[in-house]
């Protein structure tokens, strides 16, 4: 009798252990897509995807025409850079005012930078306008949402 109890509990617990494997062993490789954005080498934002939802905004304030505006941006999936990147600016109503496409990282350098007068150009023509800094990929055509872009132009004008 207690032979039998034994093999039932051991049957109990190896069915349980089995099913354990059965349902992790296939999920998929749990992660976040992140990104920075820096000015010049100076990080001024950085933000997981799946965080809750918060005002993205890249002061540009203190940016020169001269500045750089680099991103990198991280696929949890593929750990590193997607491929067929681009960045682009888009107005509130989700009209594309610039496109910027990328190379596939190679290496380590994983950043797409956009010149910061490029930017200034586009606010100047779209001052009516919010600006909103935009990414896609393969492995993310439908696109994701930066940030909000803020700049004065007046201390801008006065950086140059």
């Amino acid at each position: 009798m207690k032979h039998s109890a034994f093999n039932q509990a051991f049957m109990k617990l190896f069915t349980l252990i089995t099913l354990c494997f059965i349902a992790f062993g296939f999920t998929g490789n749990l992660g976040l897509d992140t990104y920075e954005v820096y000015l010049n080498d100076k990080l001024i934002l950085k933000h997981s995807v799946n965080q809750p939802l918060s005002l993205r905004t890249l002061q540009l304030d203190k940016a020169t025409a001269d500045d750089q505006l680099r991103i990198i941006y991280t696929h949890c999936m593929v750990k590193g850079a997607g491929t067929d990147r681009s960045l682009a600016i888009k107005n509130e109503k989700g009209t594309m005012l610039k496109k910027w496409d990328f190379a596939n990282a190679s290496g380590s350098n994983l950043s797409m930078t956009i010149p910061v007068k490029e930017l200034l150009k586009i606010e100047k023509a779209n001052a009516d306008h919010d600006l909103r800094l935009y990414y896609a990929a393969r492995e993310l055509p439908k696109g994701e949402m930066l940030a909000l872009i803020q700049t004065d132009q007046k201390s801008i004008a006065g950086n140059k």
